[in-house]
């Protein structure tokens, strides 16, 4: 099956949130986004390009989400930066520019886990501390069905770029690095 022909929803068995939080992080299942669905997969397939391959979910229906932190001075920030499967986030300059740093860097994996209550590889917009800022690319926030992180590497959401984009301190911006046209 090419990218062409697969969706966001893949082979995937969805089931609303509510019903199955036992599979999310704790944060994730406190949220209160309407309608979010749940799938549960192979902990070790969580990796974008492995789960899209083993669960025939298009890649560019794949959202990737970082944390990164921003420092200027004594003032650190943490932010997500979520972009699609198919992109790159130009985190050196946009994110870096937007967050108003003079530097930034992918967080620290125990920090991270430590703050959010999620799993490395896992991580997600849904569910972050409050006053998190969440960088949501203008290709996602114009997806109607994306899949993503559910705060552990067991499970996956199926949720809008609408609905991410009205997270709770989310931002719609154009964070992809721009691709160079072949001579």
């Amino acid at each position: 099956m090419t990218d062409d022909t697969r969706t966001a929803r893949g082979t995937l068995d969805w089931q609303p949130l509510e019903q199955h939080t036992d599979l999310v992080a704790a944060p994730v299942a406190q949220t209160e986004v309407p309608g979010l669905l749940v799938a549960e997969i192979d902990a070790s397939l969580a990796d974008t390009a492995a789960f899209c391959d083993a669960y025939e979910v298009s890649l560019a229906a794949s959202a990737n989400c970082v944390v990164v932190q921003a420092r200027r001075g004594e003032t650190t920030t943490y932010a997500a930066v979520t972009v699609l499967g198919t992109d790159r986030a130009d985190v050196n300059k946009t994110v870096r520019k937007h967050l108003g740093a003079r530097k930034i860097t992918f967080a620290d994996q125990e920090h991270t886990e430590q703050a959010t209550g999620m799993t490395s590889g896992g991580i997600t917009p849904v569910g972050l501390p409050h006053g998190w800022p969440i960088l949501v690319d203008q290709r996602v926030a114009a997806e109607p069905e994306l899949v993503i992180g559910g705060g552990v590497r067991g499970s996956k959401l199926l949720i809008s770029g609408q609905q991410l984009a009205a997270l709770p301190g989310a931002e719609v911006l154009d964070l992809v690095i721009p691709v160079e046209p072949s001579a």
